[in-house]
C-alpha cells in the first residue's frame, strides 16, 4: 500500500525547482551554446556576463569555469531595506515581489520576455529573471530563501560581506516566520476570513503549509459546529412556538 503524500511541495522539491531560476555568471573560459529544454544557452565569452539556470551556474562554479554574480537584492543595503519595510513600514504584510520584466510593442502592449533564450516567451511567475544582475533591489523574489542558501553554500567567495548577508537573511527569515504565524489571526473571524500571501516565498509556503492548513481546518470545524448549534436552536424555538400554538388552540 502506497503512503499518502503530503499536500503541496515539500522543501526539497521547492529547492529543486529553485535551480531553474536564472542567475548571472562571469565565465572564465569560453563555452559554446548548449541546447536545453528551455532553449539554447548563450555562448560564454569571458569577461562578458551571461544569464544561465542556477543548476548550470553552480556546476560551472564547481568546475571553476565561471563566477556567479549575486542578485542586487542579496546586497546588505537591500536586505536592510527589506527588513525595515517588514518591521516598520508594513508590519502585517510582506515586502512586494519584484515586477515581471516586460517590453512594450509599437501598440503599447507589454509582453513578458525570456532573457534566457532571447525569444518572446511568456514565463510563469516563479521563473521570472528576478535573480539576475538586472533584478531590482529591495524586493524579494519567489525563491529568495533557497537561492540565497545555495549561493552562500556553494559560491560564498562571490558574495561580498557574506557573513553580514547571512546574518541579515537569518533576521529576515525570523521576522517573516513570526509574521506568517501571527497573520493566521485574520482567519479567526470565520471561514470567510482572508489571509493575503502576496510576497510570500516558495520555501515559506512549503514550511508553513501544514500550520496554515491546520488553522484553516480548525476555523472550518468551529464554524461548522457554530452553524449546527444555530440550526438546533432555531428548530427548538420553532418546536416551542408550535407547541404554544397548540396549547392556545386547546
Amino acid at each position: 500500500m502506497a503512503l499518502r503524500l503530503p499536500p503541496g511541495l515539500v522543501p526539497s522539491e521547492v529547492a529543486f525547482l529553485c535551480e531553474m531560476e536564472l542567475v548571472t555568471v562571469v565565465p572564465r573560459q569560453r563555452l559554446e551554446s548548449i541546447h536545453l529544454l528551455a532553449g539554447q544557452t548563450p555562448q560564454l565569452r569571458p569577461p562578458r556576463r551571461s544569464n544561465l539556470p542556477l543548476w548550470l551556474a553552480l556546476l560551472l562554479k564547481k568546475q571553476r569555469r565561471a563566477n556567479i554574480v549575486p542578485p542586487p537584492w542579496m546586497h546588505p543595503d537591500s536586505l536592510r531595506d527589506v527588513i525595515h519595510h517588514e518591521t516598520k513600514v508594513d508590519t502585517k504584510g510582506w515586502a512586494p515581489p519584484p515586477p515581471p520584466r516586460s517590453r512594450a510593442d509599437f501598440m503599447g502592449n507589454a509582453t513578458r520576455i525570456n532573457s534566457f533564450s532571447g525569444e518572446e516567451t511568456i514565463l510563469s511567475p516563479p521563473f521570472l529573471p528576478s535573480c539576475t544582475a538586472d533584478a531590482p533591489s529591495g524586493a524579494l523574489p519567489y525563491h529568495w530563501f533557497e537561492l540565497a542558501e545555495m549561493l552562500l553554500a556553494q559560491a560564498v567567495d562571490d558574495i561580498a560581506s557574506a557573513s553580514e548577508v547571512r546574518s541579515l537573511l537569518r533576521d529576515l527569515q525570523e521576522v517573516r516566520a513570526a509574521k506568517m504565524r501571527s497573520s493566521t489571526a485574520q482567519l479567526e473571524s470565520g471561514v470567510d476570513g482572508v489571509m493575503s500571501l502576496r510576497g510570500v516565498g516558495a520555501m515559506e509556503l512549503a514550511e508553513s503549509r501544514g500550520f496554515v492548513t491546520g488553522v484553516v481546518e480548525g476555523v472550518r470545524t468551529i464554524g461548522a459546529s457554530a452553524e449546527a448549534m444555530r440550526r438546533e436552536e432555531e428548530e427548538q424555538r420553532r418546536g416551542d412556538g408550535e407547541a404554544s400554538d397548540d396549547d392556545m388552540g386547546l
